[in-house]
Order: structure tokens, then sequence, then C-alpha cells
């Protein structure tokens, strides 16, 4: 192809004027990256990308992903250029209240916008997350005669993305697998916010990536688009490895006094913004677009629309010839998985005492038939959290270069690049992906978990070895503080089932929720069946969130609320106490908070105000259902290393001591 250079350099310096304007106007926001890589945005959608601004969510598109999302204007200018529906006037009213351009980019509240970036290195995980996905969708829907994935995934970093460690895991696991369908460009300016960075770095970036298995290619004059897109189709091409682009490229380029400086960065050349613009050769006239750049990219629209219709043809072709195939991708794109998962979940034998990770072994086989996009992963702990899908002894079905369709992913001892890349699936839209890792490391991908309330992404994890149970390993392996400090996340539902049943019901939660991400929280200690409560109630107790497991025979003087394993004790004290106690199960408090008022009511009458919790961690969040008249039973310390039933005992979570305070608050 022949770039039209002159054109794209002059659609470079308009998309460094409105990121001038913007960030001046509202005097706030970053400059540097969108000065300093207008010319990366100028080959990409100028140039480079496969995409079609009129149909944004086009499942074939090349998808781009700013990892430094703090440099959101450079997205925001190249959408608007490039014919998205992100008028000027959004542009103007850029970092404000309600607008479509936010401070950083946001998945779903800006068209174009592939996933939410901001924290840095989470955008490198999703786009190695992304090329999973898109390795699966190839694998589960390309024919011999008919391709419809055959796209990129393109990221856009800088070094504050590269030093955080959630990208090395990730890239460490892209370069393992081979996703050759990967292309990250590095921005690297040599510059920092605090100062250059050789005050924090001193590797050999390109030796790095290619030790992992990357392709690298180095331009060294990165503001040069003749360069990059030499650099761009070579890795376009590769093949057998991911693909990294490092452009040295001029941090602030346009603003002489800054440029090139940590002072380039955020809005400190904002002072010199006239200046700037006329040494740019743009007018007077802020937000300016000439009408040169509008006609260059209606022309570019209209080679990108040629592509898409004959992508369509292709895909009306396929349809026709997989119905089969066609109607389960229709389904999963609507997140439309399976109808009545619970049906297809056997009853548990009533002599049953096992792991609610166990169970959710078991639950996870039938369900993971009934919805073929269901994926699962484990960083390096499938023989403990035992969430591996099939038989992985007997006939393994792992994702890998030779096997793109398998459905169980080893992400390694990698946590951090878990979260985030089970968050890139997710951005995907296809697959269901699902994650496992021991409670206590919970904490290690809490950032992409926040994201992915934070975006309403529909996945799930899975958590085992859930509490002191664990026993052995000690307080540094037993989380006290790990659900509740889970169970702060707003739009992060934690279910901590009691038993198989109430576990049965929580998977299906998990894989049904449309509307943000599920944390199954999972015993490893055995937990016996709880016979004495409807099986109905438990499985639909999950989805309620909060159940009465036990009704009082007499008047009501007592509440016991409890969850996971300690229903069992609270369910036990309850039968020595009498009559005028009720049990209520809650394995979900957010999905408890989600029911109607009249309900929560029925199951937390307040005439009752003698109130009892029960939770084997720390009490915090208990008080707002006990109340000022309550009590709670749990754990404000770190465990002991013995067996999970002696600490246990040591620490009070044992139907006695449930007797005993409820025997206090009774009076």
């Amino acid at each position: 192809m022949n770039l039209n250079t002159t054109t794209l350099n002059r659609t470079a310096n308009e998309a460094r004027g409105l990121a001038i304007d913007a960030i001046t106007k509202c005097k706030s926001g970053h400059l540097g990256l969108p000065l300093g890589c207008a010319e990366i945005g100028a080959m990409l959608w100028g140039a480079a990308l496969n995409y079609n601004p009129q149909d944004p969510r086009w499942i074939n598109r090349d998808r781009f992903v700013l990892s430094a999302g703090h440099g959101s204007m450079f997205l925001y200018s190249w959408l608007h250029l490039a014919g998205y529906d992100l008028p000027m006037d959004e542009l103007k009213a850029f970092r404000q209240m309600g607008s479509k351009t936010p401070g950083h980019p946001e998945f779903g509240h800006t068209v174009g916008v592939e996933a939410t970036t901001g924290p840095l290195g989470q955008g490198i995980g999703n786009g190695v997350g992304m090329a999973v996905a898109a390795k699966m969708a190839e694998a589960h829907f390309n024919t011999k005669t008919h391709t419809i994935f055959n796209h990129k995934i393109v990221v856009l970093c800088g070094d504050g993305c590269m030093q955080e460690g959630v990208a090395s895991e990730a890239c460490a696991f892209a370069g393992r697998h081979k996703l050759d369908n990967l292309i990250l460009i590095y921005d690297s300016n040599d510059v920092t916010l605090d100062a250059l960075a050789s005050a924090s770095q001193c590797e050999d970036t390109a030796a790095r990536f290619e030790a992992y298995g990357w392709e690298v290619h180095t331009v060294k004059k990165g503001n040069d688009i003749d360069a990059l897109f030499g650099a761009y189709e070579k890795a376009h091409k590769g093949k057998g490895k991911p693909q990294l682009i490092i452009a040295k490229t001029l941090i602030g380029k346009g603003i002489a006094e800054v440029q090139g400086t940590a002072k380039a960065h955020g809005e400190g050349g904002v002072k010199y913004a006239a200046e700037a613009r006329k040494s740019l050769g743009l007018p007077e006239e802020t937000f300016y677009v000439s009408p040169e750049t509008r006609t260059y990219f209606k022309g570019r629209s209209a080679q990108l629309e040629e592509k898409y219709n004959a992508w369509k043809k292709i895909y009306s072709d396929w349809q026709q010839a997989n119905p089969e195939k066609a109607n389960l991708l229709e389904r999963a794109l609507k997140g439309e998985l399976a109808e009545c998962l619970l049906c297809g979940i056997p009853a548990f034998p009533v002599d049953t005492n096992i792991a609610t990770r166990k169970a959710g072994s078991m639950v996870l086989q039938p369900l993971a038939e009934l919805c073929p996009v269901l994926i699962s992963g484990s960083a390096d702990l499938h023989g403990s959290t035992l969430n591996y899908i099939g038989d992985k002894d007997k006939n393994p079905d792992n994702f890998d270069v030779d096997n793109w369709g398998g459905r169980n992913i080893l992400f390694g001892i990698r946590e951090h690049a878990m979260g985030a890349m089970m968050n890139g699936i997710a951005y995907y839209g296809i697959f269901k992906a699902s994650g496992a890792t021991f409670l206590v490391f919970a904490d290690y991908l809490r950032p992409s978990i926040r994201v992915a309330a934070l975006q309403k992404l529909p996945l799930f994890y899975i958590f085992t070895h859930d509490s002191v149970g664990v026993g052995e390993d000690g307080p540094t392996h037993q989380p006290v503080e790990t659900v509740t400090g889970l169970r702060a996340i707003p739009n992060l539902d934690v279910i901590r089932p009691a038993d198989p049943e109430e576990t049965a019901g929580a998977f299906v939660c998990a894989i049904e929720r449309k509307d943000g991400p599920s944390a199954l929280i999972l015993s490893r200690q055995n937990l016996p069946i709880l016979n004495q409560i409807p099986i109905d109630e438990r499985r639909d107790g999950a989805a309620k969130g909060g159940y009465i497991a036990r009704k009082e025979t007499g008047e009501l003087k007592l509440i016991l609320i409890a969850t996971g394993s300690e229903l069992q004790w609270a369910l036990a004290a309850a039968e020595q106490l009498g009559e005028g106690v009720r049990v209520v199960s809650m394995p979900c408090t957010q999905r408890f908070e989600r029911m109607s008022d009249d309900y929560k009511k029925q199951v937390l009458p307040c005439a009752c105000q003698k109130r009892l919790a029960i939770e084997a961690g720390v009490t915090f969040g208990w008080w707002k259902y006990v109340g000022c008249q309550g009590a709670v039973i749990g754990i404000d310390r770190f465990g002991e290393s013995a067996p999970g039933d002696q600490v246990m005992k040591h620490l009070g979570i044992t139907t006695e001591h449930v007797v005993q305070k409820a025997k206090e608050l009774l009076g």
C-alpha cells in the first residue's frame, strides 16, 4: 500500500491540536502520549486497522486497546476523525460530567472503546485475553470453506504499562502460547511521570521480549509514518509469535518547551498551547479539522466498507452452510448460553459429605456440556481448585498452539494476568470466562476484579480454600479478611455456598449473570449435605442471596444468620435452642440486597432484633444485619497452623459457641 504521507502527517498534527484544545479547555489531562503518538494514530486509523464506524461491534474488526489509558484524548481524537459516533461537542466536553469522553476510556460508555483502561498494564493483559478469545473463535467457528475470524488485536502501551508486573505476566503467557494475532506497540519515549525512564529502568526491552518468545521490530524514528507502517506490515504478516513494535517517539511532540521531558506527560504544556498550535501549522480556530482530512477519512471509510461488505457475503454463506455454529455464535453474542441450567444438574446423594470445591467440580461438568462457550482456567492450581472441564489426565483439553479450541487455560502462577486476561475474553464478547485460585490470593488479581465489576463484565472467579478451615498451611493461607474485602467491591456478587446444593445454585447464578462478575467462595474441607432444607430452597437460595433455612415453630425470638461452612453450626445450634429460633442462610449479601424490600423483611423481620451472625472471618460487615441488639461470631485475627477442625474450635467457630452466644442475647 502506498501511503499518502503528506495527508497523514497533517491529520497527525490536527489530532495533536484536538488534544491540546480539549486538555486546555478542561485544564486537566495528559498531553504527552496524544502528541507523541499522533503519527501512530494516523498510521493505524488512516491506513492499517480494519474497522467499520457504522458497525462498531463488527465481530471481525481489528481491536485497538489503549493500555496507557491516561492518554485518552489520543483515542477520542482518532475515533472522531475516523467517523465513529463521537461528535466534536463530546471532544469539547472532555472530562466533564456526563460526556462520552471521560478521563480514562470506558468500555460500553464510548463507542469504539474496546476496554476500560487506566490502571497501568491492565490493557496489555486485556489484549492478551482478547487474542486468546480470537484464537478460540477461529477454532470454534471458522471452517475450511469460510473464514469469518481473522483479525488482529493491537495494543498501545508506554513505559508505565511495561513496568507493571501484570504486563510481564501476560506477555510471558502470550509468548509461550504463540499468539501471533497480537501486536503490541510500545511508545518508548524514554520518559516517565517523575523523571527520565533511566531513573527507574535499565533493561533491554527487545531482548526481554525475544526471551519471552516474541518477534520484535524497532522503529528508531517513531514519529515517521512510513517507518511505522513498514514495521506494522511486518508485524501483521508475522507467524508463530506475538509481535512487538518498539517505537522511539518524542513525548509531547509539538510543544517545544516541554517535549522530550517529564513535564510533557501531563498538562504541563498547556500554557504554551497558542505557540504550539502555530508551530504545528494550525489556525487560531480551536478544535480544528481541515476539509482535506474529512475528505481523506471519508474515502478511507469507503475502502473499509468494501472490505466489510465482502466479509458480510462470506458470513452469510457461512451461516447457511453452518446453521448450528451460526445459532451458537448468535446466542453467545447475546449472552444466551442455555435454558434451565439447574435442570441439567443431578441432585446430590443424600449422604454426600464433600468440600464445596469438589461439589463445584461435579456441577461444572454438566454445565459445560450445556454451555459450549463456557471456558475455565486456573493459576496452576487445577489439582486443588478442581475446576477443570473434562478429565485432565485421561483426555486433556487445554488451550494451546495445537488446540486453540481448548476449554481449559493453564495461566501459570500468574493471578494478576489471569484476571486481566479474563476481562479481555469478556470484552471480546463470545466466551464465558472463569478462572480459579486460592481465596487468599484473590488480592493478586483484585485490580482486575475491580475493573470487571466497574464495567459489568459477565465472568466469574472460583476461589477455594475459603477460611481457617484450610488448616495446616497456616495463617498465610487462611483468608480471614478476604471475603469481606471482596464484598466491598460494588457490583461483585460474592457467593459462599453452604453445601453441594447451594453450590449448584451458585454456579448457575454465576454463569447466567450478564451485568457483572461473580466470585464463588468454596471450601477445602468436607461439609455435610443439609438435607433438612428442601433441595429447591437451597438451589434457589443462592439466586436470592438469603433465605430462611429453618423456620421457627413458635414465637420468633432469635435469628441466626450464617454463610458457607458455618451454616451447619447455626442449624445444629437452633435445634438445641428450641422453637423460637430462625436460621437464615446468607450465601450472597449482594443478591439479597437486590431482592424486594418485602422479601427482605420476610426473611429478616424488623420485629426481631435479637440476631446473631456467624462466619469464619472478620466480623466487619455483618453488623448491618444484626443491628445494635445483635452480635457476631467471627475471627478478627489471623489463624493458626493446625488441622482445620482444631483451628475452627480454637477460634470459636463451633455449635457450642453459637449456643452460648445465643443464650447471652436472649438473656
